[in-house]
């Protein structure tokens, strides 16, 4: 959600040059720092909350989709990959607890982290939240300075499971090919398969044993 505060410097200066330019010029440069903030999804039935809420977010940087209910908002995250969802608990149709446990059992949305927004600050109710598998709550009426402080932590832990993420436990691997059994029993490339659940990245090259198999004459001993 992109409003005058928030557009960038260079857009901003076009837009004084003419207001058409300002809406149909945006360089890479303008594309790439949009696509380079953090994406937060704001799940709110109420318009208020939720116009509040996406202004608060886009002013520190973030950029913010939302949805006002629970099919939208497991759709969009699916699809948007946000580093954080807002989720509110009373929502029309499923209610939040429920989004928040179809997120937690969809392999697609269970590691991205969820605070629920909730009007109630009853313990019952704070458990029912993290027992569903939110990270955290933030009580209504919001108290901004709270809010931002609780985003930008989880923010910043999502950011760090990212960059650790290790492979663990035991690999099938077939003792022919090399290659590794997933999960679902589908076999994989070992760079694959590494590549897919890491950061890691693959340089190529030949080791000192395979040299002379396929170049014979590098090795040829010199008469």
């Amino acid at each position: 959600m992109l409003d005058a505060v928030n557009m960038p410097a260079c857009t901003q200066a076009h837009s004084q040059e003419s207001p058409i330019a300002g809406q149909l010029h945006c360089t890479r440069e303008c594309l790439m720092e949009i696509l380079q903030r953090p994406l937060i999804l704001v799940v709110e039935d109420t318009p208020r909350d939720r116009e509040l809420l996406s202004s608060v977010l886009e002013r520190e940087g973030y950029e913010v989709v939302s949805a006002f209910d629970g099919d939208r908002a497991r759709d969009l995250a699916a699809r948007m990959n946000p580093v954080l969802i807002l989720l509110d608990v009373l929502l029309p149709g499923m209610d939040g607890l429920e989004v928040c446990r179809r997120l937690k059992e969809d392999a697609l949305t269970r590691a991205i982290p969820v605070i629920f927004l909730t009007g109630q600050s009853a313990s019952d109710q704070v458990l029912a939240g993290f027992e569903a598998g939110a990270a955290d709550y933030v009580t209504k009426p919001f108290r901004i300075m709270e809010l931002l402080a609780r985003v930008h932590v989880h923010v910043e832990l999502h950011r760090v499971r990212n960059e650790v993420r290790v492979l663990h436990g035991i690999l099938p691997t077939c003792s022919n090919c090399k290659k590794i059994r997933d999960e679902q029993g589908t076999w994989h490339q070992i760079e694959s398969y590494i590549t897919q659940r890491s950061e890691a990245q693959f340089s190529h090259g030949l080791c000192p044993d395979c040299i002379p198999q396929f170049f014979p004459d590098f090795h040829r001993p010199m008469a």
